[in-house]
């Protein structure tokens, strides 16, 4: 049994101030009191962020597609994912393994307590099988359990290269030969997550683009209710073209057609949006992951926040290519790109307090512990894991700002200075912003000096 004691907790009323959280041995918050003694106080607790989109292995190239060319063909996700590609086949085992460690290691130092991974690579670098389907997903499994995050593994299906087009010789560590196979290795990960603690799993398909049509729908009639069913959707605006150009439908209008959206499906990025794909999929009441700084440096575009809210939307967010990994800067590159197209401070709307940082925090966490196969709307409960990013009461910003404006001032004018510690399972992964596992950090260093590639 642990006591925390806090300054404040943020509930989804608002503050909570002076407050001792206790938990039991296995991290389930059993109560939480207002404290006895006031002076054992310390920081500003809020819940753990979902990091609802992740590509683990991407992390290994953060930054290291800003070189451009100097002709004039224009660098664009095209291009980008050309590099992604060369990593993706680059990769042994345990090198994918010590990166995503390092990964989830620096996601909990930023705040994030749980990740929904996005896993499409699967084989060895023939393209063939492990003996254990599972075996590059076990390594994502591992690494995360060394850092102390809690997964939501999404074995993605993917098995073609285009709308009706073969697969890619790039592309063969991802690809599933047929629905079949493709349950096979599902099935296989659900086995292995079971050795694993605070490790869940989903369903998910790469891409409209990316499976075939038949077989999207066949998918999405095995996924189980309360399954998390994850797919990318017109990010890009080549991809809605061909989309059209291939059913005589943009994705979402397919989508909407075809496939029976509800609460359960997280569709990432959904950049591109004409105004009925946003009321159906408000009405469906699907959820649009948006991972603003990836969109950003990918130059996506910009998802249309405004009219999608006004229709009772759902969000969450993710860092995908970890080109960014603090959860308040994804709110704020968010919330300022709808600022310079809207020409409005009020980003997430007037609902309940007009608090936009309050809103923010509300959306991302609900939604995104859905993401995760996870309903509970409650910020601390009692009788749930207690999972959270803790900002210390002694930065001087901190310490001369009112509880009316803490959450805004978290949210929009904060830094890691800030940052106290990451507890999750009431048990501190980071404290003082240090991560006690050196060993992860050398075995990251060790694997990107193998791969030479930041060289």
């Amino acid at each position: 049994m642990n006591e925390f004691s806090f300054k404040g907790i943020l509930q989804a009323d608002g503050w909570r101030e002076n407050v001792t959280i206790t938990t039991n041995t296995d991290g389930e918050i059993i109560d939480i009191v207002d404290a006895q003694n006031h002076s054992t106080c310390n920081g500003y607790a809020l819940p753990g962020f979902q990091n609802a989109h992740s590509h683990a292995f991407q992390y290994a190239m953060a930054g290291l597609a800003e070189l451009h060319s100097t002709n004039k063909k224009r660098n664009d996700f095209w291009s980008w994912r050309q590099s992604m590609y060369a990593l993706a086949l680059s990769l042994e085992p345990e090198q994918m393994e010590a990166i995503a460690a390092m990964l989830y290691q620096e996601m909990l130092r930023h705040g994030y307590t749980h990740v929904a991974e996005f896993h499409y690579v699967h084989h060895d670098k023939n393209g063939r099988h492990y003996s254990n389907k599972a075996a590059l997903s076990e390594r994502i499994a591992r690494a995360a359990h060394k850092a102390g995050i809690k997964l939501t593994i999404i074995p993605i299906y993917y098995e073609q290269g285009g709308f009706g087009k073969p697969a890619q010789n790039e592309q063969k560590r991802f690809l599933s030969k047929s629905i079949d196979d493709y349950l096979d290795l599902f099935e296989a990960v659900q086995k292995m997550s079971k050795n694993y603690s605070s490790c869940d799993v989903g369903l998910g398909i790469h891409s409209m683009r990316g499976v075939s049509l038949e077989n999207i729908i066949k998918t999405s009639h095995y996924k189980k209710r309360d399954t998390p069913f994850h797919i990318h959707i017109s990010e890009q605006l080549q991809e809605v073209k061909d989309c059209f150009e291939y059913t005589g439908l943009r994705p979402a209008e397919w989508l909407d057609k075809n496939i029976n959206l509800n609460s359960d499906f997280h569709l990432v990025h959904a950049t591109h949006l004409t105004p009925n794909e946003i009321t159906s999929i408000a009405k469906s009441k699907a959820n649009v992951v948006l991972c603003p700084s990836t969109e950003s440096n990918l130059g996506d575009g910009i998802f249309p926040m405004a009219s999608f809210l006004n229709q009772g939307g759902s969000w969450s967010i993710g860092t995908d290519s970890h080109i960014g990994l603090n959860p308040f800067e994804e709110l704020r590159i968010l919330d300022y790109g709808q600022r310079l197209t809207t020409h409005s401070r009020n980003t997430f709307g007037n609902e309940y307090s007009g608090n936009n940082g309050a809103l923010a925090i509300q959306s991302a966490l609900v939604n995104g512990r859905k993401a995760m196969g996870k309903t509970q709307k409650e910020f601390f409960k009692i009788g749930s894991s207690f999972d959270a990013l803790v900002i210390t009461d002694q930065h001087p910003m901190i310490q001369v700002t009112g509880k009316q404006h803490l959450t805004n001032t978290i949210v929009y004018a904060s830094d890691q200075t800030m940052v106290m510690g990451t507890i999750v399972n009431g048990d501190w992964k980071i404290k003082d912003n240090k991560a006690p596992n050196k060993s992860i950090e050398k075995n990251f260093i060790s694997t990107m000096m193998e791969l030479s590639s930041r060289i």
